[in-house]
């Protein structure tokens, strides 16, 4: 606390100059004069219970995401089950087993449909009570809360009220929005990171009215009372309309005092404020929406299936139902045994017709198992374990965090197998927020010797593809001296790029300089040592940060504005110059140059501070030094800063210049450092008009005190420029690499400016050297202001011009990035040039969207979902990133971030974007195909089964008599045939997961829907109808009018429907034997383990009393068993029924192989180790084209060194023949 109160001294707001002051009252300053509609609410400031009873009773600060509550549960999810068409028949076809019509016993029909239905419903339930685990995670968060007579104490996040006074800690979320009365610092500056709402990564300066500053302790709030008059919730963030009324005074409230919830508390030890909004009122929770039902797109495709099957059900029925009216009418009256006609009236030879609607309905009873019920469930329980390994897989668990993966719904599992493109957030997902100081230029020299990670890739491949070439024995004179030639070149390219590994890793957090020119004051024997010592100056000067000494280590951290303003504070420090201390009116460094002196305290007199804006692109601080030299430092964008250079300052310029596109090229953010002497009567006459600036009245104030700090900031001399590298997640380049290598497409749509978002798109390889940029932006200078139409044709024109420039490019390695920012978006996203927008994104090797809202990241989701009818997947960090996550197909949410409101709405959550690539190349690549392959071999086995019971009814005069036991029919779907299909959904591998990720290309399987295609589905249903076929005539030659056993017995319809049975059973589990690639000891158990089931089934049925009921006692061990006839049979048609799908999958296998046959083939002969060469090319051949990534990159740096060694080559050549000439 003691070092709180320290800085409390400091009045923070005389650092600012265009952010945050306190004006002079004026007019504008009175209170806010509104009422009626949408100003109604009226909060008691330390009276929470003012606001338990109507009107004033506000909703509580409980937040919930979950879809389900107590009362809701059963009718919801009820509605939810029976949304589904098959559950909606089969919940008729179990009334209508109630009735007389039904060919089977109630049970059979409500047995299977219950268990389904209430497994699906176990699964909403249990993933529901995740969501609330979570939600209670947030909702039991501790706050600091006024009880009464000055005493504070803590109560869960869910318990707050609007009017609760509240105390937070440094470093704390708010928990509500609040109304600000003061804060750790004498006039009421705050500090909030507001990055989980907009993604802004710097910081926002808050201010508390004056007239509640003395509220800065506990005591103070013991008697203290306010009411606050403002607008009702709404989900505007930037805005706020309200009145305080204190001390029978009445005073306006400005968004600067209101701080929302889940904006955190930065650089202030603490602040107080009231609650003002709760809960679902706050304006966080007011931009969220409820997450929508997402079905997947292979999901709709089965309904389509069920919709065909639905037709073949219907026809076959009809055919039925036609023979049995033919049959009731023209033969029943010759069957007199048969009694007919019966008391139900079902079946009356004088009234064919009435018989024939009745039997339809039988039949659409009957025939039913055409569609497979336990489907449903067999996918449900797969998505649930598919979940749970995702979630237990090691690979994707961050041990720093200790935060692993959350699938938090199992319903789109295989739709993790099928994206086209990601939309990607910047700040917190692609980047850590972390600055790392790595290069800079100091009077056109630059320094930073950091290995090149693309040229170091693009040596070692290179040299790789030279030792490809000498296995395959190409060497001779010739190539051997061009080889000698290109390895010296390969070695003076990355002369400065061959550093271990280890070398690289920073030894302080924020510094990865390296370059002992500049380390340990050996700069000060240099030429431009006054330069130099300059350009550190500014570097610890030229700042608004906070030091704090760590007591433990001895050493000062900063607590900056930015983080890049930290890392030039920790840079300056290991430079030799720390700064150390800020008072009121000063800022002290200890500067250490010559490295052998003691260092020197010096102090410099900090005259004003003009800070940093996003629309200034520049900061400078007047300091007057020891020595009484008044000195303007100031540091900016370059095309800022270059501008503002006198003549005499521009000598490093033009090396300045090529050091800065290097850098930028690198992925380096960049800043000019400049600086200006000023004479004692110069500066006084300016700052005279400064602070006339400064204190004047009216709307013209900020247009005053630009024009004056122009004025002061030309004449520069130009001192430098450093490069800081936003440092990019762990293997967040490696992933998008992957990625894009598995041929998805990659859009960044950030909330950032231009600049950075080019800086972070050329370090994780979004954009490279060489890539065409089309920058699609508003040209406000030459457009008048309101010409809405005039603005739109222009953008119209960029675009139209950008998608001529893409179409008519014939280099095929030339690579397009499209960037665009927020403001231009807002027309390119209107209806009438969406499309033409999309065109030209499309064309484009890379999209990085700028300055984007929040509302515009889920508008261009939105755009590139249906425009393109692909899948799309959303991840973000932050609230900012809700609505695009909740937009698009799939939402992923970084859950190892603070920040929960984009895990709360996505649908899986990962600590790290480095874990999307295992996500989608290995469980998004099989949980497609399991799914499909589950989903058809579902279809193939209940078409196979179906058909047998149509055909049996033809032989028994359509009589809706069936062949089989009505228990034989239960156990098919729920048990005898539903476990080896769960066994495929969930272990099923064609490739293992390393070679997943060796072999992206694998992953287009997925996109292209190969394996749920049309085609495929009807050649399983076209299998189906074979085996049905195969199935049940021989069994009706074999069983129907001749003995089968050595006693001289016929079998009876019980014998001959157990034997069908048991040919079905055999030849379906023997076929998904047949599709399988990937056995474990499980999925054996589970396979044969059916089999034996059914024969042990056979054996306790057999001996049961109810088996008489079917003429079924002792089926297995006294009728069936004794009969070779009977074995024979079972293997006889098995065989013939997987024949066609086994020569079918043979003749694929050796004239048409797909990607992964032909590698299951490579690891089958263990070539992958014996012939790694073979292997490694392979690899290369297995990449889908790509003109982004690391891999594209290093491959652009190899044709540009091929380039320059061909060059170089062809110089040689003419040299030597004209020295032989």
């Amino acid at each position: 606390m003691g070092r709180g109160r320290l800085r409390a001294r400091i009045r923070r707001s005389h650092l600012y100059t265009f952010g945050c002051t306190k004006r002079p009252a004026t007019d504008d300053d009175k209170p806010h004069d509104f009422q009626g509609p949408g100003f109604s609410r009226i909060v008691y400031c330390n009276q929470p219970e003012m606001h338990d009873q109507e009107p004033l009773k506000y909703c509580s600060n409980y937040v919930s995401t979950t879809k389900y509550n107590i009362i809701t549960f059963l009718p919801k999810a009820l509605f939810e089950q029976f949304r589904r068409v098959a559950n909606m028949y089969f919940l008729l076809a179990a009334i209508l087993s109630l009735t007389p019509v039904s060919p089977f016993s109630a049970m059979s029909m409500i047995a299977p449909l219950a268990f389904v239905v209430g497994l699906s419903m176990a699964k909403e339930a249990l993933e529901d009570w995740r969501r609330f685990i979570q939600d209670m995670k947030v909702n039991l968060r501790k706050a600091n809360v006024h009880k009464k007579d000055g005493v504070f104490g803590h109560r869960p996040w869910m318990k707050l009220k609007v009017g609760d006074v509240l105390r937070v800690e440094k470093d704390s979320f708010f928990p509500a929005d609040l109304l600000l009365l003061s804060s750790s610092y004498e006039d009421g500056i705050c500090y909030v990171e507001t990055m989980n709402l907009d993604g802004e990564t710097n910081l926002k300066v808050k201010r508390a009215m004056e007239t509640t500053l003395s509220l800065d302790d506990d005591e103070t709030f013991k008697d203290f009372s306010a009411v606050v008059r403002c607008e009702d919730p709404n989900p505007n963030l930037y805005t706020f309309v309200g009145n305080l009324e204190y001390d029978r005074l009445v005073y306006p409230i400005d968004p600067s005092q209101i701080l929302l919830r889940d904006s955190k508390l930065r650089n202030t030890t603490y602040i107080y404020g009231v609650v003002i909004f709760t809960g679902p009122d706050t304006k966080a929770m007011q931009n969220s929406t409820k997450s929508p039902s997402k079905r997947s797109r292979v999901e709709k495709q089965m309904d389509k299936i069920i919709y065909v099957l639905f037709i073949v059900l219907l026809l076959v029925s009809l055919i039925s139902s036609i023979g049995f009216t033919v049959t009731t009418k023209y033969y029943l009256p010759n069957w007199w045994y048969l009694r007919v006609p019966d008391n139900k009236g079902l079946y009356d030879p004088g009234k064919p017709l009435t018989s024939g609607i009745y039997h339809l309905i039988t039949a659409l009873i009957l025939y039913g198992y055409l569609i497979p019920i336990s489907l449903y469930v067999s996918i449900e329980v797969v998505k649930v374990l598919q979940a749970l390994f995702i979630n237990q897989d090691l690979h994707m668990y961050h041990e720093e965090s200790g935060t692993p993966a959350d699938a938090r719904t199992s319903n789109l599992n295989e739709e993790l197998g099928q994206v086209d493109t990601v939309l990607s957030d910047k700040t917190g997902t692609l980047t850590c927020n972390q600055m790392d100081f790595l290069k800079c230029t100091i009077a056109g020299t630059p320094y930073g010797t950091r290995a090149s990670d693309v040229e170091l890739a693009a040596a070692k491949k290179m040299a790789m593809d030279r030792d490809d070439q000498s296995q395959n024995g190409s060497t001779n004179g010739g190539e051997s001296s061009e080889k000698d030639f290109t390895d010296s070149e390969i070695e003076l390219e990355t002369v400065i790029t061959s550093k271990d590994e280890d070398d690289k890793k920073a030894a302080v957090k924020g510094f990865s300089f390296e370059d002992s020119r500049l380390m340990n004051g050996q700069w000060f024997d240099k030429p431009n040592a006054d330069d130099m010592l300059m350009f550190f100056r500014i570097l610890s000067i030229c700042h608004t940060a906070i030091p704090e000494l760590n007591e433990e280590t001895g050493v000062f951290t900063y607590e900056a504005e930015s983080p890049d303003e930290g890392a030039f504070l920790v840079a300056a420090r290991e430079f030799g110059f720390e700064f150390y201390k800020r008072t009121q009116s000063s800022i002290f460094v200890r500067e250490r140059y010559p490295v052998f002196q003691e260092p020197i305290e010096r102090e410099y007199k900090i005259l004003n501070l003009l800070d940093f804006t996003s629309k200034r692109k520049r900061m400078s601080v007047i300091i007057k030094d020891e020595n009484g030299q008044i000195l303007l430092l100031c540091k900016g964008a370059d095309s800022i800063i270059f501008e503002r250079l006198s003549k005499n300052g521009r000598a490093y310029e033009e090396a300045t210049t090529k050091h800065l596109n290097d850098y930028g090229e690198a992925g380096l953010r960049t800043l000019v450092l400049a600086y200006k002497k000023l004479d004692e009567e110069k500066y006084s006459a300016w700052n005279d008009e400064f602070v006339k600036a400064k204190t004047s009245v009216g709307g013209d104030r900020d247009a005053m005190l630009e024009r004056v700090s122009e004025m002061m900031e030309k004449d520069l001399i130009l001192v430098g420029a450093t490069a800081v590298e936003d440092k990019l997640q762990n293997g967040v380049p490696q992933c998008i690499d992957i990625l894009a290598q598995a041929g998805l497409k990659i859009w960044v749509l950030t909330g950032d400016k231009m600049e950075t978002a080019i800086n972070i798109g050329f370090a994780c390889s979004l954009l490279r050297q060489g890539m065409k940029q089309i920058c699609i932006s508003m040209n406000t200078d030459a457009i008048v202001p309101d010409s809405k139409q005039a603005i739109k044709e222009n953008i119209l024109m960029q675009i139209i011009n950008g998608t001529q420039m893409v179409k008519l490019e014939k280099d095929p390695d030339m690579a397009f990035a499209l960037i665009i920012d927020g403001k231009t978006l807002t027309y390119t996203l209107e209806d009438d040039m969406k499309h033409q927008f999309l065109n030209l994104a499309i064309g484009c090797a890379s999209v990085i969207c700028c300055r984007v809202s929040p509302k515009q990241k889920a508008l261009v989701t939105r755009l590139v979902k249906e425009g393109t009818g692909k899948i799309t997947l959303a991840i973000g960090d932050g609230a900012n990133d809700v609505g695009m996550i909740q937009e698009a197909d799939i939402g992923v949410g970084i859950s190892g971030c603070e920040g929960m409101q984009a895990v709360m709405a996505s649908d899986f959550a990962i600590a790290q974007f480095q874990y999307l690539e295992r996500l989608l190349i290995v469980h998004g690549h099989w949980c497609y195909k399991r799914i499909a392959q589950m989903i058809c071999y579902s279809f193939y086995k209940n078409i196979a089964f179906g058909l047998t019971i149509f055909y049996y009814e033809i032989y028994a005069g359509f009589s809706g008599q069936t062949a089989y036991v009505d228990w034989y029919m239960i156990l098919f779907n729920v048990v005898l045939t539903s476990l080896p299909v769960i066994s495929l959904g969930v272990f099923e591998q064609d490739v293992d997961s390393e070679v997943c990720l060796q072999f992206p290309a694998l992953y287009q399987q997925g996109p292209k829907n190969l394996f749920f295609d049309w085609f495929r589905i009807f050649g399983w249903m076209g299998n189906g109808l074979y085996t049905s076929i195969m199935i049940f005539f021989p069994c009706i030659v074999i069983f129907y009018d001749q003995a089968f056993r050595v006693d001289g017995h016929t079998a009876d319809m019980t014998a001959v429907g157990t034997a069908m049975f048991t040919c079905t059973i055999c030849a379906v589990n023997c076929q998904i034997v047949l599709s399988m690639c990937h056995f474990t000891w499980f999925q054996h158990l589970l396979v044969w383990g059916s089999v034996v089931l059914w024969y042990a089934f056979l054996v306790v049925y057999g001996e049961l009393p109810y088996s008489l009921n079917d003429n079924a006692h002792g089926i297995l061990r006294e009728v069936l068993a004794p009969a070779p006839v009977f074995w024979s049979t079972a293997i006889v048609v098995t065989l013939a029924c997987i024949l066609p799908y086994l020569a079918h999958i043979c003749f694929t296998r050796v004239f048409n192989p797909l990607d992964h046959q032909i590698i299951q083939e490579i690891k089958y002969y263990r070539q992958h180790i014996e012939d790694k060469h073979m292997w490694r090319r392979e690899r290369i051949k297995a990449r889908e084209p790509t003109k982004i990534g690391f891999t594209a990159r290093v491959d652009a740096k190899i044709r540009q060194i091929k380039g320059k060694l061909n060059k170089r080559q062809s110089i040689l050549s003419i040299v030597q023949r004209h020295h032989h000439s």
